[in-house]
Formats: C-alpha cells, sequence, structure tokens
C-alpha cells in the first residue's frame, strides 16, 4: 500500500477576513484532499517568526510576520497522493497576478504577501510545519 503525502495548508489573515475560509475548505475537498487536522487561531508575533525562521533575516521577514500575526488564520493537515505538489499547484503561484484562473491565490489573493494561503514547499519542511502546529496524536489516522 502506498502512503499518502501529507502537507500543511494555511488560510492567511486576509483570506479569513474576506470570508473565503469556507470557499477554500470546499476547493480542497473537491480537489481529493483529506484534512487530517483543523485548527483556527490567531498566531502571535513570536509564533510567525518561530514558523518562518528560515527566513530571518530577509528584507519580507518582519512585514510577513507581521502580517501573519494580524488576524485569525486555520492551519490544516492535508493528505493526498503527491500532496505538496498538489497543493501548491492548486493554489497557484506566489504572485496572484501571475496565477492561473482556477487557482486558490488568483480568487482570493491580492499581493504577493497577501495571497490567501501558504503550503508547505518540500518533505522536510512539511514535517517541520505540521508540527509546529500538530501534535501526532492531533491528526486523524
Amino acid at each position: 500500500m502506498k502512503t499518502l503525502q501529507r502537507t500543511l495548508a494555511i488560510v492567511k489573515p486576509d483570506a479569513v477576513a474576506n470570508n473565503a475560509t469556507g470557499d477554500i475548505l470546499a476547493t480542497i475537498e473537491a480537489n481529493g484532499f483529506r484534512i487530517l487536522g483543523m485548527k483556527m487561531l490567531h498566531i502571535s508575533k513570536d509564533e510567525a517568526e518561530g514558523f518562518y525562521a528560515v527566513h530571518a533575516g530577509k528584507p519580507f521577514f518582519d512585514s510577513l510576520t507581521d502580517f501573519m500575526s494580524s488576524g485569525m488564520v486555520v492551519v490544516l493537515a492535508l493528505e493526498k497522493d503527491d500532496a505538496i505538489k498538489a497543493w501548491r499547484d492548486l493554489m497557484g503561484p506566489t504572485n496572484p497576478a501571475s496565477a492561473a484562473e482556477g487557482t486558490i491565490r488568483k480568487k482570493w489573493g491580492s499581493s504577493i504577501e497577501r495571497n490567501a494561503t501558504h503550503g508547505s514547499d518540500a518533505e522536510d519542511t512539511a514535517r517541520f510545519e505540521l508540527s509546529y502546529f500538530f501534535a501526532g496524536y492531533q491528526l486523524v489516522h
């Protein structure tokens, strides 16, 4: 039996504030993802800095962590064959202006930073990101 891949998805503060969460969740399920865990929370600036530590020192780090701690987010543990690539394809590119029709960022994003969603970019990143928000026992088996 093939093991399904897991990835982390975040509905960012802009999308939550724009009442896009339900539409994004429906899109996730319509595209064959299984939601193993889901939480709505308001992360602190320190928590955002810990999550995005890989970007510390980059010019956009403060703006990104300020934005991610500016309102409610929804964090999701997703599972599917090739979940990381499938989620990144469904989100679309970081810049919503470059995103194809039918992608989440094209529909809900307004800028490179306020682009509605986050997704893990590799298996090691997904492991770190999932464990940042979910203890193993919290995920559906």
